[in-house]
């Protein structure tokens, strides 16, 4: 999956010369944490995030002291070395500048304009969806030799069975020569497919039913 498959198309913008005031209404208004800055044609020029909002405003017992802060023009606050993206950038790809940066939001570049925006929520959204977590079924957690075909292999009791896959992830399991296959599955009782593994001598970690799962 591509980033342009789940970016925000539609994005709430202000301009350098917006005033801090005119930032926390957009904010407020459109219920969002961060607004892309962008001058002439499109071009980002940077970005403001609710933090830096609320770090550069008064508090309310300063408020009618500091007023004049609130119009200061929105340049004067905001991120003009921010991290950005491109739309045919994989999702995967961007999920660990998420991580690796510690970062809210990513606004999405193309030929220097701004064309979208993915957020936190919008790559948790997409996992959701991906793992099919958002759909009725169950997880089976299958541990296997570290060796290739294994996937092919554990799916084919699956395919016997008669029970359709909704999505798979692997990931390694703490001893290097075994990895673990997570099957998001489309079936509420998974009991019969669970005997059919351990029957073909696989090691079922989830869900572990006394009896059954070993």
């Amino acid at each position: 999956m591509i980033v342009e498959q789940i970016m925000k198309k539609d994005i709430v913008t202000l301009t350098p010369d917006a005033t801090i005031a005119e930032a926390i209404n957009k904010m407020a208004e459109h219920r969002i944490r961060h607004i892309p800055i962008v001058a002439e044609n499109d071009l980002l020029a940077g970005i403001v995030s609710d933090r830096d909002i609320k770090d550069a405003s008064p508090s309310i017992f300063q408020l009618s002291e500091n007023k004049d802060t609130l119009n200061k023009p929105i340049k004067s606050i905001m991120k003009t070395d921010a991290i950005t993206g491109h739309p045919l950038d994989f999702v995967e790809e961007i999920s660990s500048i998420f991580y690796e940066h510690k970062i809210g939001c990513l606004p999405i570049i193309k030929h220097g304009k701004l064309v979208g925006i993915v957020t936190e929520t919008d790559l948790l959204h997409t996992f959701v969806q991906l793992t099919g977590a958002n759909q009725p079924g169950s997880q089976i957690e299958v541990k296997v030799p570290n060796v290739a075909g294994m996937l092919s292999e554990v799916s084919d009791v699956f395919r016997k069975s008669k029970v359709n896959i909704a999505s798979v992830l692997v990931y390694p399991d703490k001893d290097e020569r075994f990895k673990v296959l997570v099957f998001r599955v489309q079936t509420m009782n998974p009991m019969a497919l669970i005997d059919e593994l351990n029957k073909e001598g696989y090691t079922v970690l989830w869900p572990n039913i006394p009896g059954i799962s070993s």
